[in-house]
């Protein structure tokens, strides 16, 4: 086995001292946000070389197209909180799939200025491409997990989630009560709010 695989490598909290220059400074090692913000530029689907050669997508229009095609058919409203993306990336995301072809769209028989979007066979394809490799991506990932490491990490991933959405839900209506107006972006936000709270 190689050695860099056996023993843990020195963390970059002894290879980067805090800096004296400054009173007091801010630990980023210590800041939870930051670190998983770390893992989750290491897990950009971007950066990964197999999923580079099966697919040409940006990162949002990966992201996009991945929703789309576990959860269709769906509205652009319900990727973006699916995702966790804001509405513009997603429309943003959405107009390059459809330019390239690997959209279709229905009218919501709900509300018929919604539309409701769909692979077709040209995006399925890119679908079943990248799950492909993600699925054998997870697989080397958590291998360096336990099952029970692994079901801990997803119930505080949850928790995680939960709480960051909570803190901005509760900034929101602070902000409401405040000057009486939110962004769309926030109105769904707190929309998605109260919907999850029913289904938990």
């Amino acid at each position: 086995m190689d050695e860099q695989n056996t023993f843990p490598r020195p963390s970059r909290r002894a290879a980067f001292g805090l800096t004296d220059r400054v009173s007091d400074p801010f630990d980023l090692y210590d800041h939870l946000p930051y670190r998983i913000a770390i893992v989750s530029n290491l897990l950009l689907l971007s950066r990964d070389a197999e999923i580079r050669q099966v697919c040409s997508l940006g990162p949002r229009e990966m992201r996009v197209l991945l929703n789309i095609g576990s959860y269709m058919p769906i509205k652009a409203a319900d990727i973006a909180h699916q995702s966790r993306l804001d509405s513009y990336t997603v429309s943003r995301a959405v107009k390059v799939l459809n330019e390239q072809g690997m959209l279709d769209s229905d009218t919501d028989p709900t509300n018929r200025r919604v539309k409701l979007l769909s692979l077709n066979d040209q995006g399925l394809a890119t679908y079943r491409k990248l799950t492909a490799v993600m699925a054998r991506r997870a697989g080397e990932l958590e291998a360096a997990l336990s099952a029970n490491e692994r079901n801990t990490l997803f119930k505080l991933l949850r928790k995680v989630e939960d709480k960051a959405e909570s803190i901005l839900v509760q900034q929101a209506l602070d902000k409401l009560a405040a000057d009486g107006e939110l962004s769309a972006e926030e109105r769904e936000l707190v929309r998605w709010h109260k919907r999850s709270s029913h289904l938990d």
